[in-house]
């Protein structure tokens, strides 16, 4: 992974950058610990992962070394071919169960923040409830702590627009 370093973050002085760990760069504890070091040396405040409680004892060895993490559940965009394709995650009681206690063990692990994307309302707002973290959503409802919206979704750049966002270029 090539990383241009950007000494004393020039040109952001306000800005808290979250970056994003890309596809098989934290597939082991010292892959991840090597690479997000990578990314905070970059300028990044804080790094984010995709998974599930299999990522704990990662998440726990960032932490404990200063790396603030973002944990992401639910739709990961990195495991889509896994998932079955870009859908709702958590809709059976049994899913719903499962990113709920992930929520939860990953908060215990370390992570500092946690992305919930395309889950249904009633569930981001359960997990919301649950832990004691920041939560933000990608199409999750209303009842966490803020949203993200993507640049390419706003802006109708991909070839499927998510039902939950707005296309601002349409008016």
């Amino acid at each position: 992974m090539d990383i241009l370093l950007l000494p004393n973050q020039k040109g952001n002085n306000q800005a808290f950058i979250i970056s994003d760990l890309p596809f098989m760069t934290y597939s082991s504890t010292e892959q991840a610990f090597k690479n997000a070091g990578l990314l905070m040396q970059a300028g990044a405040h804080m790094v984010k992962l995709e998974g599930d409680i299999w990522l704990c004892d990662t998440i726990t060895r960032l932490a404990d070394n200063g790396v603030p993490v973002c944990a992401h559940i639910g739709l990961t965009p990195q495991s889509v071919n896994v998932l079955g394709g870009f859908k709702v995650q958590g809709k059976t009681e049994e899913q719903a169960r499962q990113l709920l206690e992930s929520a939860k063990k990953l908060e215990e692990s370390g992570a500092a923040m946690l992305l919930l994307e395309c889950v249904p309302s009633n569930l981001a707002a359960e997990i919301t409830q649950s832990v004691a973290i920041p939560v933000i959503r990608i199409g999750a409802g209303a009842e966490t702590d803020a949203q993200v919206l993507v640049l390419h979704d706003m802006l109708g750049l991909n070839e499927k627009t998510a039902n939950f966002v707005r296309n601002f270029m349409e008016g």
